[in-house]
């Protein structure tokens, strides 16, 4: 019985969702010719609130919502590395993303990849940056459907694979209907509902959680004492020494990482120019303190005494909307999360799509693809990759798809030298580029699986009263990527091994001063 009103709030919002896109025809402009800058950027013409709703919605997963009140349910404080993180990103998205923007729109670029070809001249260079980027992003993808099969699942929504897999494909069909035909311009009206629907959801839950358990005193205290129990040991609300280095390496290993992902680039190039993602990244850590509040609900599941399934840390907190709240609003904050995980979806898919087209099937299987025919076969890639998703959650453990993400940000961090570092100078040799780039994915790679798939790699220093430390395995694979780099960088400048193999690709490096067609000034 209490299963009808939560889902009729549930379909109520996604309803909602599914009528915003519809109305996404009315972002198009009157240009009636077809162009990947059209359909993967909305031509660059996102002001600035469309902008910052379509940038935090695609930076702030529904995934991220789950799995970090997730962690802290099952490790404490170590979890809350997520918010220096994404404060982290503000202030470095502040310095990239203007200059990245100003970059691409006087070269006409339209992916990560494309600047890279265009500063360095370097076909094989490009091709790595592209297809780490596809590489990272489809298990992040994979990712939104297993957040929202999360929330279902605590939710009772979504009671056995017979009833909830079908459902969960038309939720994902009706997106990739909207996305084929509007392209970006469709989770870009999307991410308005989503700002409205998590931030009045996650207010609306701390308050009635927090009225419930007494107030925030009260929650902290009841979680560390149970925190205190023997079925936790080592967990706790509170960083110990030998934490610190894991906290700190994590939050900025994150930080850096995240802002090489192409669908975080994608919703940057879609801005109308490099003054409107100034005022976006001013303004990002509103979503933040959202986040804060979602790992506040964490520690209150934790006091709750919320039992969550076992390797089901994500679900603790649908778990305890499920136990206080009525069931419509439950309903309700169920689907603003579902909704959470449309809007970066359809921005990956597109983002992974525009590469591969751009990135691999022009330069190496059709140098002479039309506009229109670059847009048709990027349409069709972006419902594959959709489509993809979809069958690596149905086909493969949860798991599987959590150990990928995992491996996907230590990744793409390797893309760092040659896209961030090669916006400001071309000191690095593509050839030197390109062997740091895969001394970093072995070394990555190799140090993840060895753990066990754990991002923290122990250090050969011992810690505070003799326990080890542990660091953040992207960021140290990301060193030796830099030294690599530098290092070949040096012997191939020595025994004058030419800087770029193709000049005809290459873009001028852009001088301080006003550019055209752009309207502002270089940052």
């Amino acid at each position: 019985m209490t299963e009808g009103p939560m889902a009729a709030a549930f379909l109520a919002v996604i309803g909602g969702a599914s009528v915003l896109a519809l109305t996404a025809r009315r972002l198009h402009s009157n240009d009636a010719l077809p162009s990947l800058e059209g359909w993967a950027l909305a031509d660059r013409s996102l002001g600035t609130v469309w902008t910052w709703l379509l940038l935090g919605g695609t930076v702030f997963t529904a995934y991220t919502f789950a799995a970090v009140p997730g962690l802290v349910y099952g490790t404490g404080a170590l979890a809350f590395f997520a918010l220096p993180y994404t404060v982290m990103v503000c202030p470095l998205a502040f310095v990239l993303l203007p200059r990245m923007w100003d970059v691409a729109r006087a070269g006409g670029y339209v992916t990560p990849a494309d600047f890279v070809r265009g500063r360095y001249g370097s076909a094989p260079l490009a091709l790595v940056v592209a297809l780490t980027g596809i590489l990272a992003t489809m298990p992040y993808l994979a990712l939104q459907l297993l957040g929202i099969r999360a929330v279902l699942t605590a939710g009772g929504l979504y009671p056995n694979a017979a009833t909830g897999d079908p459902a969960m494909v038309a939720i994902f069909a009706g997106l990739a209907v909207a996305t084929y035909r509007h392209g970006l311009r469709a989770p870009t009206v999307i991410s308005a509902l989503k700002a409205v629907a998590v931030f009045g959801s996650v207010l609306a839950v701390t308050w009635l959680v927090l009225a419930h358990m007494g107030g925030p005193g009260l929650v902290f205290d009841e979680a560390a004492r149970r925190l205190a129990g023997p079925e936790t040991p080592g967990v706790s609300l509170v960083l110990s020494p030998g934490q610190q280095p894991a906290f700190a390496t994590l939050a900025l290993g994150s930080a850096l990482a995240l802002l090489m992902y192409p669908h975080v680039l994608t919703a940057a190039f879609a801005a109308s120019g490099p003054d409107t993602l100034r005022k976006v990244s001013v303004a990002l850590p509103a979503w933040t303190a959202v986040l804060a509040l979602f790992g506040l609900l964490g520690i209150a599941a934790l006091a709750s005494g919320v039992q969550a399934p076992d390797g089901g840390a994500e679900a603790a907190v649908p778990v305890l909307v499920n136990r206080l709240m009525p069931t419509p609003l439950a309903g309700l904050v169920f689907g603003a999360i579902t909704v959470g995980a449309l809007v970066p979806a359809a921005v990956m898919s597109i983002a992974a799509a525009t590469s591969f087209v751009r990135n691999v099937y022009a330069e190496y299987f059709h140098p002479t693809a039309t506009p229109k025919r670059q847009v048709r076969i990027a349409k069709a890639v972006s419902l594959t990759a959709k489509a993809g998703a979809i069958a690596f959650v149905f086909g493969l453990r949860d798991q599987a798809a959590i150990n990928l993400q995992l491996l996907g940000g230590v990744w793409i961090l390797q893309v760092f030298p040659a896209v961030a570092i090669g916006l400001f100078t071309r000191m690095l040799h593509h050839r030197a580029l390109i062997a740091g780039w895969a001394v970093g994915m072995v070394t990555g790679t190799v140090m993840v699986v060895q753990e066990g798939f754990s991002p923290l790699v122990p250090l050969p220093v011992p810690g505070p009263s003799g326990q080890s430390l542990e660091i953040y395995a992207g960021l140290a694979a990301l060193l030796l990527n830099l030294t690599v780099s530098l290092v070949s960088t040096v012997v191939l400048d020595r025994i004058g091994t030419p800087r770029h193999a193709d000049t005809t690709a290459l873009a001028p490096c852009l001088p301080d001063k006003h550019l055209p067609g752009t309207g502002e000034n270089t940052p």
